[in-house]
């Protein structure tokens, strides 16, 4: 995306902002599912508090 650091004028950089996403490439399709990354939430035992 392209650098607006130096505009200060909020709709204006929003304009290039947009402007810079229309004009990239688009991205692929993913490799992996979304989330695949997260850490997992190990179950707990039955009949365990979950906050004590």
């Amino acid at each position: 995306m392209a650098n607006t650091k130096a505009t200060t004028d909020k709709i204006e950089r929003k304009q290039l902002k947009r402007a810079a996403r229309k004009k990239a490439a688009p991205k692929g399709p993913r490799t992996e599912p979304r989330g695949s990354m997260k850490a997992k939430v190990r179950k707990t035992a039955r009949g365990q508090a979950k906050r004590k």
